[in-house]
């Protein structure tokens, strides 16, 4: 039941962001739409940051970050929705989504590396260049949501794992 009230917060704050943008919506108004209180609104999300966090999680969980079809597939649907991501994105407060971004992402990749180098703990080299290739790519994703009507999602996505620094480039293929 819980997921379901996400899902449906989450759908209202999707349709208040096709004509407002993030840092302009009260968490009141989510509830209004919604048809809540704010008591369910905060049982569930911290505030209207933590909820646009999970709306892109919860896009993004089903994609494969090693598989160029499978990312290009996520920056796809991201231009399906393209007006809520670039609201999301315009917004450059201290939680933006593209922090949440750089950390979920860091993060996926990070599992992917111990898992396939069989440890708990990466060397910093190898840390450092996943969070470097994280920023770089959720940068440029930013970039193409914001200002690139032209190039593919899948263009977008190749030039982005070539240049994957090699020493991530060997752990992950």
């Amino acid at each position: 039941m819980a997921e379901i009230t996400k899902i449906w917060i989450a759908d209202k704050m999707r349709e208040i962001m096709k004509y407002k943008p993030i840092d302009k919506i009260r968490v009141t108004e989510i509830c209004k739409a919604a048809e809540i209180g704010r008591p369910t609104f905060y049982y569930h999300f911290k505030d209207k940051y933590d909820l646009v966090a999970w709306m892109f999680c919860t896009d993004a969980y089903g994609t494969d970050p090693t598989s160029v079809a499978s990312a290009a597939a996520g920056m796809n649907k991201m231009k399906q929705e393209i007006l809520f991501y670039k609201r999301a994105y315009e917004d450059s407060s201290q939680n933006a989504l593209w922090h949440y971004m750089l950390e979920y992402f860091v993060r996926r990749y990070s599992e992917i590396a111990k898992e396939k180098l069989g440890t708990d703990i990466l060397d910093t080299q190898l840390a450092y260049s996943i969070r470097f290739y994280c920023m770089g790519s959720v940068g440029m994703t930013q970039e193409w949501v914001l200002n690139d009507n032209i190039t593919s999602a899948e263009t977008v996505v190749q030039m982005m794992f070539n240049s994957m620094p090699e020493n991530l480039r060997t752990v992950l293929f």
